[in-house]
């Protein structure tokens, strides 16, 4: 079975599965998914979600983010673990989202590379989920999934996010990363998958690989 059969079996499968899925964080203004996504490293989007809810109020704009007391911040932002360096990354996104954008998120990926804190992983969910863009977002659920059930051998985010693109349709391409998280969370987890109530194993190369007869 070819990679691009094995792309548009995942694809039928997890829309089955998750037709209305989308991203698990909480925001109401574009930067407020940005910031909540440099929250989320390391970080479970729940535990962001109750963070978030009392963060976005204290600071209820990019100004007063820009302006915080980095002291203050860091406790604000202490349950997200990696405080300082997160807390600081907010602080300098915002003064450099009013110095350079304006006060907006910018729509490319060179320039949402620009901002501090901000990889590929969170400029592709911006891409996707503000703008409306093809994007591929290679979170560890992602890149955990689709290495197991064939599309990628690769492990290091920028390399899965490259064979991604060649194999998925781009109009559901960030469909497709959101699905793919909470089927990692559901089914495909990292430490004992539910292989046995998967419904793609038929084609997963990992599921075939760990039953040969």
């Amino acid at each position: 079975m070819t990679k691009k059969e094995r792309t548009e079996l995942a694809v039928k499968e997890l829309e089955k599965l998750y037709p209305d899925i989308g991203c698990t964080l909480d925001y109401n203004k574009p930067y407020e998914l940005m910031f909540a996504a440099r929250l989320a490293a390391q970080c479970t989007d729940a535990r962001v979600n109750i963070v978030t809810k009392t963060l976005f109020v204290k600071y209820p704009d990019l100004r007063s983010f820009a302006e915080a007391d980095i002291a203050e911040l860091e406790q604000d932002v202490k349950p997200c673990g990696f405080y300082h360096t997160k807390a600081r990354s907010l602080k300098e996104m915002a003064q450099k989202l009013l110095d350079d954008f304006g006060g907006e998120v910018p729509g490319t990926m060179e320039e949402l590379l620009s901002l501090p804190g901000i990889g590929r992983k969170t400029a592709n969910l911006m891409l996707g989920d503000v703008f409306g863009k093809p994007a591929v977002v290679t979170d560890t659920h992602c890149i955990r999934i689709t290495g197991r059930i064939g599309l990628t051998k690769n492990t290091e985010p920028a390399k899965v996010e490259k064979d991604l693109v060649k194999l998925l349709p781009p109009e559901i391409s960030n469909h497709f990363c959101h699905q793919t998280v909470q089927f990692g969370r559901d089914i495909c987890r990292a430490r004992a998958p539910k292989c046995s109530e998967c419904p793609l194993s038929y084609f997963c190369k990992y599921y075939s690989d760990n039953n040969k007869k």
